[in-house]
């Protein structure tokens, strides 16, 4: 069977929704520091991971139509 593996997208992706995960752990500091500005970091980071992981279609399927 094939091995079927993710590309490169798909772990930046994740890597980049780690990231807005960890960020809302510091979410009270960062928005002393940056105001509104934080949230609107945190919204682009998760809003690009997801469009990474989504567009990540996976291994295509062996099988006819």
């Amino acid at each position: 069977m094939n091995d079927p593996h993710q590309k490169p997208t798909f772990w930046i992706g994740n890597g980049l929704l780690g990231l807005a995960l960890a960020m809302l752990f510091f979410i009270g500091p960062l928005s002393e520091m940056l105001g509104v500005w934080a949230m609107v970091l945190w919204m682009g980071l998760a809003g690009v991971g997801m469009y990474m992981i989504t567009r990540d279609k996976g291994p295509s399927p062996d099988l006819p139509d």
